[in-house]
């Protein structure tokens, strides 16, 4: 049976080289659960690992899709868990700063159909009338969806129409329950980076190389031709403005480490919540201690 280890954090926490440096020590592949590095095309921008990189380990879950195309985050489950029931390595690490996908691999997450005609419907209501059907159907729909994000109410709609489940049925289900108490279908170890207060200036830092190995150019190569799920990652988002003529660079720039910066905070605060993971103290080479980490960490998943 593949053991798996996870590889986790905030954006420019040095997971990548991290993971690199595990899964040649280990014999082991790596598995992304990055949500945005699934797109060919877009590769600065992502810090998507290179083709040497590639070379050394094997990568799982990158340039799945073309930019183009819609890719949702049950379909990311769905051909995770796969690539996992069918290794024949003895190790996967998984890797990447997107915690819902992370949890979509590991955890008891369930992801209700969708219907492009039922989602046209409620997408067309007013979010006043939205909010009010909702409240209707469920009169505790409040404690479970956030009622002043439409997009949020607008899902918890569509579910209804299509699967007959209002949110306070999905919260009491005993998945539900098992994710709250974070019980994993998949077992699994992971351990935890975090730059401390050195993760804003790596943040920008790293923003700007971007721009030096050409991000805006590849953001201006993928204009006019972005899914609506790609066309909503940070750093394109802004830029996009850039090429389109209706900001600076300068502008740009500012807008997207502000993005940017906002992103890391949130993933520390998600993956912080998180008890099963292993917290590595953060100095300039935390590869050692990942190693120490990891062999430890694995003999309980023998």
């Amino acid at each position: 049976m593949t053991r798996l280890l996870a590889v986790v954090g905030p954006t420019a926490s040095g997971k990548s080289a991290v993971a690199l440096a595990l899964a040649e020590h280990l014999g082991a592949e790596i598995l992304s659960v990055d949500s945005m590095q699934v797109y060919r095309g877009m590769d600065i921008g992502t810090a998507k690992p290179t083709p040497h990189e590639r070379s050394r380990v094997r990568h799982h879950m990158i340039d799945v899709v073309d930019a183009s195309e819609e890719y949702t985050v049950a379909w990311f489950q769905q051909e995770a868990r796969a690539i996992i029931e069918n290794s024949t390595v003895e190790t996967l690490i998984l890797v990447g700063g997107t915690g819902l996908h992370f949890r979509a691999v590991v955890d008891p997450m369930r992801f209700p159909g969708t219907d492009p005609d039922v989602r046209a419907a409620v997408e067309a209501l007013d979010p006043t009338e939205a909010r009010r059907r909702l409240l209707a159907i469920d009169p505790r729909a409040g404690e479970a969806v956030d009622l002043d994000n439409p997009r949020r109410v607008t899902r918890a709609l569509e579910i209804y129409e299509v699967a007959g489940l209002t949110p306070t049925q999905r919260t009491a289900a005993p998945e539900r329950r098992a994710l709250e108490a974070y019980e994993p279908e998949l077992p699994f170890v992971a351990i935890g980076l975090d730059p401390g207060d050195r993760l804003e200036p790596r943040v920008r830092g790293r923003l700007r190389s971007m721009i030096d190995a050409g991000l805006v150019e590849e953001v201006e190569s993928l204009r006019g031709r972005m899914s609506r799920t790609a066309s909503g990652a940070v750093g394109y988002r802004q830029l996009m403005g850039v090429v389109t003529g209706e900001k600076s660079l300068d502008e740009g720039l500012a807008a997207a480490e502000k993005a940017t910066v906002g992103l890391a905070r949130r993933q520390r605060t998600f993956f912080r919540r998180d008890p099963r993971i292993e917290w590595l103290e953060w100095r300039d080479d935390p590869t050692r201690r990942a190693v120490d980490a990891a062999a430890r960490l694995l003999e309980q998943v023998r």
